[in-house]
């Protein structure tokens, strides 16, 4: 343990357990905090490893989690996928999690039909991470192709 470590007074599996408690995270999530708490890769290494084994840290449930969460409030696909990115999350995980739930289409529709056929309406869905492609779409299937 380094010297940064040792005035923590704590080890790295304690201070991981510290950052679960707040909410769920990846382990990549895990290893930056510990890394700034200025645990050697050692010790992030085994504290990860323990969390895996004991399933405190489990990247795919928490992908499959973060995306419904996400998808619940409104988030597109691109957005979806941004957020996943910066927790650490492997590609194939986030499109595993993306297959089961409502498509993004079909999440889309129900804010156009919540909020109106408008710009406004567009440039919010834009804005929330849905493609060109599917903001043109709802749009257009509401209001006959014209956007005004």
């Amino acid at each position: 343990m380094d010297v940064a470590a040792e005035t923590i007074g704590t080890d790295a599996y304690e201070c991981a357990l510290r950052a679960l408690h707040h909410r769920d995270r990846t382990a990549f999530e895990i290893d930056e905090h510990l890394r700034g708490r200025g645990f050697s890769d050692d010790e992030r290494a085994q504290a990860i490893e323990t969390l895996r084994r004991t399933g405190l840290v489990d990247d795919e449930r928490f992908t499959h989690a973060r995306v419904a969460s996400l998808a619940e409030r409104g988030a597109g696909n691109t957005l979806i996928r941004a957020r996943l990115a910066e927790a650490g999350v492997a590609v194939e995980l986030v499109e595993s999690a993306l297959e089961e739930i409502a498509g993004e289409v079909t999440r889309a529709r129900r804010i156009v039909e919540r909020r109106g056929i408008s710009a406004k309406t567009a440039r919010y869905l834009h804005g929330k991470g849905f493609s060109y492609e599917v903001v043109a779409a709802v749009i257009a299937e509401g209001d006959g192709g014209e956007l005004g």
